[in-house]
C-alpha cells in the first residue's frame, strides 16, 4: 500500500495528514515543530512520498528529514496556495490535508532546496547588504539633520568622515546640541561602517575559496559580491537545461499576456532573489559605463542603449550576463570578449 503525507508548518505545531493511494484519510496527528517528533510520525508508515510547502522553516526541516530517512519534498508555496484557496475553511487540519492530496497526484512539483554553504554565503551577503543600507540611511540622515541649519554636506577630498569632522569642528560650535546629535550618528556610522568592512573581508575570502566564484569573476563588471552571490543563488547549475533559463528564474525576462486576440507585454516580471537581480543590474552598469575594455556584450548593449535608453539596455545586459555566467559555469569556458573567440582560461 501507498502513502502520502502532507505537513502544515507553522512556528509551535505542525500539523500531519496521511493519506492512502485512494484518497481516504489514514492518520491525522499535530506535533511540536522538531523533526524528531515529525519524523516519529513519519516512520511509523511506509510512505511513498511526503510534502511540506516553501517557508521560513522548510530548509532547516527538509535537511533534517531527509537525514532521518523520510522521503520528503518542498512544494512552491504559491502553486500550494492555489490549490487550497478552494477549500471552504482553512484551517491547519485542511491545509494538512490538501497538501497531502497535492502530494498524492503530484500536481505540484518539488522545488530545490539550497545547499547549506549556499545558505550560509546568502546569510553573510544579506547581512553585509543590510549593514551597507543602514550606513546610507545614517549618511543621510546627518546630511538632512545638517541641511536644517543652513549647513550643507557637499563633497571634499577624504571621504564622508572627514567632512563630518570639519563640520563637527567648525561649524557647529554655536549648536552644542546639534553637535551632540550629529557626534551620536556619526559613532554610530562608523561601528557600522567596521562591521561593513570585516563582512567584506569574509566575501573576498570565501570567494577565493570558492573556484566558481573566482571563474565567474572573470566576466567584465562581475565582482566577489555579485559572482559569490550567483553561485549561492543558482546552487547547482545542472538545475537549468538551458542556460537562457536562468533570466527568468530571476525575474529579468518581460511578463506577457495573451488570451484570444489580446497580447500584451510587461516590464520584467521581478521574480526571483532581489538581491541577486539588483548585483547584475549594477554589474551592468558598470560593464556599459566603467569597464574600458570593448567586448561583444558591451557593444550588445550599448546598441540597446542607443535605441531604447540605458535604463532597458542595463536590465537586457543584466539579463544576459545570468545567461553568460550561467553558460561559463557549466561548461568552465572563459569569457568571451569577442563573439566566436575564447580567451585562454587563467592559470
Amino acid at each position: 500500500m501507498q502513502y502520502y503525507a502532507g505537513l502544515d508548518i507553522s512556528q509551535e505545531k505542525t500539523s500531519i495528514c496521511i493519506v492512502d493511494a485512494e484518497g481516504s484519510i489514514i492518520a491525522e496527528r499535530k506535533v511540536a515543530t522538531c523533526p524528531d517528533a515529525i519524523a516519529a510520525v513519519l516512520t511509523t508508515s511506509p510512505l511513498t512520498r511526503a510534502g511540506l510547502e516553501t517557508g521560513p522553516l522548510s530548509v532547516w526541516l527538509w535537511n533534517e528529514l531527509k537525514v532521518a530517512g523520510v522521503p520528503i519534498i518542498c512544494m512552491d508555496a504559491r502553486h500550494a496556495n492555489a490549490a487550497l484557496s478552494m477549500m471552504p475553511a482553512k484551517t491547519d487540519r485542511n491545509d494538512a490535508v490538501g497538501l497531502a492530496q497535492i502530494v498524492r497526484t503530484r500536481w505540484c512539483k518539488s522545488v530545490h532546496v539550497k545547499s547549506v554553504p549556499s545558505h550560509e554565503a546568502r546569510a553573510l551577503l544579506a547581512a553585509r547588504s543590510q549593514l551597507v543600507q543602514i550606513r546610507c540611511d545614517l549618511e543621510n540622515e546627518i546630511r538632512g539633520v545638517l541641511r536644517t541649519f543652513g549647513v550643507v554636506f557637499g563633497k571634499r577630498v577624504g571621504g564622508f568622515a572627514r567632512r563630518a569632522e570639519e563640520i563637527v569642528a567648525g561649524e557647529l560650535d554655536t549648536s552644542p546640541t546639534i553637535r551632540a546629535v550629529v557626534d551620536a550618528l556619526m559613532k554610530a556610522r562608523a561601528d557600522i561602517a567596521a562591521q561593513v568592512t570585516s563582512l567584506d573581508a569574509r566575501v573576498r575570502s570565501m570567494a577565493r575559496a570558492t573556484p566558481a566564484v573566482r571563474h565567474l569573476m572573470m566576466v567584465p563588471g562581475v565582482g566577489a559580491v555579485t559572482a559569490l552571490g550567483y553561485v549561492a543563488t543558482i546552487d547547482n547549475p545542472s538545475r537549468f537545461r538551458r542556460s537562457a533559463s536562468t533570466g527568468a528564474y530571476l525575474g529579468l525576462t518581460p511578463k506577457v499576456y495573451a488570451s484570444g486576440e489580446t497580447m500584451r507585454v510587461g516590464r520584467i516580471s521581478r521574480r526571483g532573489d532581489d538581491f541577486l537581480r539588483r548585483s547584475l543590474y549594477e554589474a551592468a552598469n558598470a560593464l556599459l559605463t566603467r569597464v574600458a575594455r570593448p567586448s561583444s556584450l558591451k557593444a550588445w548593449g550599448l546598441r540597446i542603449a542607443k535605441r531604447s535608453g540605458f535604463k532597458r539596455a542595463k536590465v537586457a545586459v543584466a539579463r544576459k550576463l545570468a545567461v553568460v555566467l550561467h553558460a561559463m559555469w557549466r561548461s568552465g569556458e572563459a569569457f568571451r570578449w569577442t563573439s566566436g573567440v575564447t580567451e585562454p582560461a587563467a592559470a
